[in-house]
């Protein structure tokens, strides 16, 4: 099977392609990788895999022509290009509007150009919006509180359309908060952790209650596969990782395993819009396709920190 992932380059894209290559995850015969090369795609990411183990394009999703001649030649469509971080898309939602839904468009057009191919879109938990209590399964309501979560439950509803109206085998992943290594330092796990072996301290938002499930990016990618070859068309697929944590006890859990204490935490003002709660149900994931999360949190956060630690001239140099 010939394989296109596009943000291949990503945190998230670039260790999906790095299971395949490692055997991990089976039935790639070809890997092609497109990727813009934005803030957080960054080709030191693919460095330590052999270089014919995969081909590497730079473009856009929203370009038409390329990513119709690419569709063309490959059976597998995994899409993780994206705009992805809620504050950049508070403070401009302009380009998250144009990669997260008109590059998922232009995607499925290519797609039914041409016969026989398998889409996935990757999407987030974000767009069931915040969950006060219990779990959100893949029937719930879909509603986004920033510009980024809308931009990816537009794109869901617009992978659907294509699979009610023209039959495409179409598939959605919804997934939890990831962690792991290559995660631009942005992100809280990932900038915190950077914060801390520059010296500085570390911003909480508010209070620091607000909750989050957490997934390994190696589990992830691993459910993100099962969709893609097993998975039914037209349906979506929560991703989990069955953690749950504040902020606030996310933060600790970090400064005790740097030996640092609270006196590195800087509150600061909450994020406009801030959704208290992301939580989702994988059940259907788990009894359909056999997904079980396999890495537990406290030994990913050990490892992800380690490596951060060891890495310091990949993160040092963004």
């Amino acid at each position: 099977m010939k394989l296109l992932v596009t943000g291949g380059a990503g945190f998230i894209g670039s260790n999906y392609v790095r299971n395949i290559v490692s055997g991990k995850l089976k039935g790639v015969s070809q890997i092609t990788i497109l990727d813009k090369l934005t803030y957080a795609g960054n080709l030191n990411n693919l460095k330590d895999l052999p270089k014919d183990s995969y081909e590497f394009i730079n473009g856009d999703i929203c370009d038409e022509s390329q990513v119709d001649l690419l569709v063309a030649r490959n059976d597998l469509i995994v899409n993780f290009a994206a705009e992805t971080h809620v504050d950049r898309s508070i403070l401009d939602s302009k380009v998250f509007i144009e990669t997260n839904i008109s590059g998922v468009q232009n995607l499925l057009n290519a797609v039914l150009n041409h016969d026989s191919k398998t889409f996935v879109q990757i999407s987030t938990d974000e767009v069931y919006g915040s969950i006060p209590q219990g779990d959100a399964t893949e029937d719930f309501p879909l509603e986004p509180n920033s510009p980024y979560a809308a931009s990816k439950a537009s794109a869901d509803l617009i992978v659907r359309s294509f699979y009610k109206t023209y039959g495409l085998n179409v598939k959605v992943t919804r997934c939890t908060n990831n962690y792991g290594p290559f995660q631009f330092p942005e992100k809280i796990i990932p900038l915190f952790v950077t914060k801390l072996l520059s010296g500085q301290k570390v911003p909480v938002y508010g209070d620091g209650k607000n909750i989050r499930e957490w997934v390994h990016v190696n589990d992830h990618c691993c459910g993100v596969h099962l969709v893609a070859l097993f998975g039914a068309p037209g349906e979506v697929y929560n991703i989990g990782g069955g953690t749950e944590l504040s902020n606030l006890d996310l933060t600790e859990k970090i400064l005790r395993k740097l030996n640092k204490n609270n006196s590195s935490i800087e509150y600061v003002p909450d994020r406009i819009g801030h959704d208290f709660r992301y939580s989702i149900c994988d059940k259907k994931i788990s009894t359909k396709l056999g997904y079980h999360p396999e890495i537990n949190f406290d030994t990913g956060l050990q490892s992800t920190i380690e490596w951060y630690v060891n890495n310091i001239n990949w993160w040092s140099s963004l």
